[in-house]
């Protein structure tokens, strides 16, 4: 058993942070209410059959973990509650800000109980400032963190990526803070509150697009980078005969590979105009931007005539900067995966299958992971209120027609 123990009160908007506890190696016990985690009833369901079982929704970002029922808006439950946290080292939660101190476990109290605990809270915009009581799904917080402006095509409005991005953003975060407040504990003794805002976390995610603003008060297109001194766009993402490929046209100093790229559409007989470039000495400041957009598309047209295992396999042999742009189908017969064994296979014995799954966050000599499935609603009910609480089954019967579990 692990020494560290998580309590996750999360839903879908915090799931990750506690997969990522669990995945280090804690006890990361979700709690769920007695009605089971509304998270089970989001699809895909496996065999697209509507399940609380059989949500993957939640098998994606539950694995791992255990799995208790307990309603903490009841006193008795509140009670049970705050006698785990007396030995917890992590709760997890992501209500409305406000919820937790109402019912009386926010972190002022629970710090009261256990010193050391530190507690981590996962909402849209932070638990203060004029926002901090607005809604936000995926959308919402892709957008009001400025992701979704640099996302999709130059010609249409902003857009975002077809997987829920915010949340799964915001739980890494909120990750990052409880392994930087442990470290702190550690080193102190003394536990301490961790406020994670799902926008505030998207916009880290932008890399230097705030940074563009604040230095340059230059706003990032939608289509690759774009210099914006030589007010030109540099593309980067190009169809090939099978999907995409990453390249970019480079001058100058890199110019050395943008030279081998053309000398190999050159021995195709592909090259016109581009063999004629002194690409070490091209100057994307000075070069008329008809003549660099008609570069750009000689590159695409070349591109289009090879599939992507054609032009990885050549550019590596010749010094080329370009590489694969992989589907997920891509990733899971990827040969550097298989090599080393990355893709887990996980048992879900009530369902008579396995699931492939995501492996390890990195490779250790000292570390072996596990692979749990997700929980059933309420699995861990016996271990953890039986065999550690010492309650019998004739008070877990009472609590359970009660209401409480």
């Amino acid at each position: 058993m692990s020494p560290y123990r998580a309590l996750d009160l999360t839903n879908d908007k915090g799931y990750f942070c506690g997969k990522i506890l669990a995945d280090l190696g804690a006890d990361v016990i979700k709690i769920e209410p007695p009605e089971g985690d509304p998270g089970r009833k989001i699809g895909p369901f496996y065999h697209d059959l509507p399940d609380k079982e059989k949500s993957l929704y939640f098998f994606a970002y539950n694995t791992n973990k255990r799995s208790i029922t307990l309603n903490i808006e009841a006193p008795d439950g509140q009670e049970i509650f705050k006698r785990l946290a007396k030995t917890a080292d992590f709760v997890i939660e992501s209500f409305d800000p406000g919820y937790a101190d109402k019912i009386g476990l926010g972190y002022s109290v629970l710090k009261g109980v256990n010193p050391r605990v530190i507690m981590v809270s996962i909402t849209p915009f932070g638990q203060d400032g004029p926002y901090k009581d607005w809604k936000a799904s995926d959308i919402v917080a892709i957008a009001m963190g400025g992701l979704s402006h640099i996302t999709g095509s130059p010609d249409r409005a902003p857009a975002r990526v077809n997987v829920d991005q915010a949340h799964v953003i915001a739980g890494a975060q909120g990750a990052m803070g409880a392994m930087i407040a442990h470290y702190y504990r550690e080193t102190t003794g003394k536990g301490q509150y961790v406020d994670t805002s799902t926008q505030e976390s998207v916009v880290l995610s932008a890399l230097t697009v705030p940074q563009a603003w604040d230095l340059q008060k230059f706003i990032w297109p939608r289509e690759g980078a774009y210099l914006s001194r030589a007010r030109k766009r540099v593309r980067h993402l190009w169809p090939c005969k099978d999907g995409y490929i990453a390249w970019r046209l480079f001058g100058g100093g890199l110019g050395v590979k943008t030279r081998a790229l053309v000398e190999w559409m050159d021995s195709e007989g592909q090259a016109g105009e581009l063999e004629e470039v002194n690409w070490q000495k091209m100057d994307l400041l000075t070069v008329p931007g008809e003549k660099f957009y008609h570069w750009q598309e000689l590159f695409g047209k070349f591109f289009k005539t090879h599939t992507k295992a054609e032009l990885c396999k050549e550019a590596l042999a010749r010094g080329i900067v370009l590489i694969p742009a992989s589907t997920p189908k891509d990733l899971l017969s990827d040969p550097q995966l298989e090599a080393r064994d990355y893709w887990e296979e996980v048992d879900y014995p009530e369902l008579g299958t396995t699931i492939t799954y995501p492996g390890a966050l990195y490779k250790s000599s000292e570390i072996t992971w596990k692979f749990c499935r997700a929980p059933l609603m309420g699995e861990h009910n016996s271990e953890i209120y039986e065999e550690e609480f010492g309650f019998t089954k004739e008070r877990l019967s009472m609590l359970k027609q009660s209401g409480i579990i």
